[in-house]
């Protein structure tokens, strides 16, 4: 009996894994901080412009169609990932390959992590009113990168937790993943004279911020939940034991 109570007491926490492992909770709070600075400090310093500053200059110019084919074709290809039809696609995607692997956590941070990436991408720039080619299109930041980085970070956060990666290892990770996918996309876009480099720089650094947080709030509400399910289990199994002993 007394097996079968500790069993009971320790199964409701059994198979929980955290979005965000206890191990990388420091070292990416810090970072989703610094990239929180850096959305701020950007936005600041290109609120209202409609032209590129000195960084973007000296990166490239972008307002030029800087490349041809064949690397165009990339480049568009890369642009329809963070479109809707495509970014619609990519999320279908993944968060079946969460449910497949019974990841349901790992399936709402998709949804909600991306979502908020986009959303706050969405707000900063008619905040910030950063334009490019024309009063109508807002750049800053660049909500493709932020898109696309974030789904990267989502996945990489699944795969470290999955791996059971330490923190070194996992914070590697996370880190390479996110480099890969917001310089693919930030290329595509300043390479079509979508965006100013120092846009997707803040596209990029919207994600970095966003998604940690999200990944601890999912982590906190699933807990708790699921303590809760467990508490009202306790509760009938406890009832059902003193209706029986009656």
């Amino acid at each position: 009996m007394n097996h079968c109570r500790a069993w009971q007491t320790r199964s409701p926490k059994a198979g929980r894994a955290a979005l965000l492992p206890p191990s990388l909770r420091v070292r990416l709070g810090l970072i989703a901080a610094l990239a929180a600075l850096v959305v701020v400090v950007i936005g600041v310093l290109y609120a209202g412009h409609s032209e590129p500053g000195r960084v973007d200059r000296w990166i490239v110019e972008p307002t030029a169609d800087s490349v041809r084919p064949p690397w165009r074709y990339v480049a568009l290809a890369l642009d329809f990932l963070g479109e809707p039809a495509g970014a619609a696609m990519l999320v279908v995607a993944v968060v079946a390959g969460c449910l497949l692997l019974r990841r349901p956590r790992a399936a709402v941070l998709v949804v909600a992590g991306v979502g908020v990436s986009v959303v706050t991408a969405t707000l900063l720039k008619h905040l910030v009113g950063r334009t490019i080619h024309g009063d109508g299109n807002l750049s800053y930041p660049s909500g493709h990168t932020a898109f696309l980085t974030a789904l990267a970070l989502v996945v990489a956060l699944l795969a470290t937790g999955r791996l059971g990666l330490g923190r070194t290892a996992g914070t590697s990770l996370v880190l390479a993943a996110a480099l890969v996918a917001g310089a693919a996309m930030g290329w595509a876009q300043v390479a079509l004279g979508a965006h100013y480099p120092t846009d997707v720089l803040g596209g990029w650094c919207t994600a970095l911020a966003v998604i940690p947080a999200t990944a601890w709030l999912v982590d906190r509400v699933a807990d708790r939940l699921a303590d809760g399910m467990a508490a009202r289990s306790a509760d009938r199994t406890a009832d059902a034991g003193r209706q029986e002993r009656r």
